[in-house]
């Protein structure tokens, strides 16, 4: 249902314009074009997403022996690919969602598209240490359901204090000998449910008012180096692994005052749909709870197929000038 034609200023206009290249924007991609879009994806310099710093993924379904992180994303890329998809590795300037069509600047140049698709991810926070960052895939991880099984029957440390830490803590005290919980105020502010449940679990220890000085160890995790704020002292926390739980921030800078986003930044959805008629969303850049892959990918399809009834449902109205807003309502619209 390739819609061409419509030309604004000599201007091609894509049917879809798809901006980040993980998981998301990659199954987006995928599904678009076969349904024959041609979509323009903007992958980013960082193409690939948060997976290209992961190792081994061994909980996206079908591979038995699990995956690269960087080559399943190549597999998905190289499958849009062949689609039609078209996909450059540079980043989104600017965009502009109160015109139509939409304008999306890709490394300054200006590209026009009747539908959006966000899937620009999220990026987990780190400490911002020199020793975290060489042992980063070697023992420092973010995700405690990627590596954590990768350290069993080992001493592992979460650094954090909300939910997602007492949640990385709980799953990791089924498979570490032990797991300490690194907090640098003397509460957590995480839900009470979440810290009665981890801290009722023997082999969960708490250091509160601490700070991590240092991931110790050459090439791998050997211990955590952690100071006490009240008395000033330094200790070594053996450890093979240290997960640091400390949150997400959603890459969308981008589209702050055009669409509408949540208190910390996450694109507001229903389903995939934005505030913003013919924007869409997917992937970590809306998903406030599960940050898989696999939901990840799960949603880009969900969002292509939101987007290709949308442009089914308003072809009729697809001029520059076309009135916002107006749209079939339902699950087709």
């Amino acid at each position: 249902m390739g819609m061409d034609g419509g030309e604004e200023a000599g201007v091609d206009v894509h049917d879809m314009i798809i901006i980040g290249g993980g998981p998301a924007g990659y199954t987006a991609a995928i599904y678009a074009a076969r349904a024959n879009l041609s979509p323009l994806v903007a992958e980013g310099f960082g193409a690939g997403g948060q997976l290209m710093l992961t190792t081994d993924v061994e909980n996206f379904p079908g591979f038995t022996d699990g995956i690269q992180g960087p080559e399943l994303m190549h597999a998905m890329r190289g499958q849009a690919e062949r689609f039609g998809a078209r996909l450059v590795a540079a980043d989104v300037t600017k965009v502009d969602l109160s015109r139509r069509p939409f304008a999306v600047w890709i490394d300054d140049e200006e590209h026009l598209a009747r539908s959006i698709v966000i899937s620009t991810g999220a990026s987990a926070r780190w400490l911002d240490l020199p020793s975290e960052g060489r042992l980063r895939g070697f023992g420092v991880s973010t995700c405690a359901t990627c590596d954590g099984f990768f350290f069993r029957d080992k001493p592992m440390v979460v650094v954090g204090g909300g939910d997602s830490a007492m949640e990385e803590a709980s799953f990791l005290a089924r498979m570490a000998s032990s797991v300490t919980i690194v907090h640098r105020r003397d509460e957590f502010r995480a839900s009470r449910i979440m810290v009665d449940r981890a801290l009722s679990n023997e082999k969960i220890h708490v250091r509160y008012n601490a700070v991590v000085e240092e991931v110790v160890g050459d090439d791998k995790v050997e211990a955590v180096r952690i100071r006490d704020r009240v008395t000033g002292e330094v200790e070594d926390i053996p450890a093979a692994a240290m997960f640091v739980a400390i949150g997400h921030d959603p890459n969308t800078g981008l589209f702050a005052g055009q669409v509408d986003l949540d208190p910390s930044g996450y694109v507001v959805t229903d389903g995939t749909r934005t505030s913003v008629e013919g924007v869409f969303a997917c992937g970590d850049v809306q998903d406030t709870e599960y940050k898989q892959a696999i939901t990840a990918a799960g949603s880009g399809c969900m969002a292509a197929m939101d987007a290709e009834r949308w442009l089914e449902a308003t072809a009729h109205e697809q001029t520059s000038d076309a009135p916002t807003g107006v749209v079939a309502s339902g699950k087709d619209a």
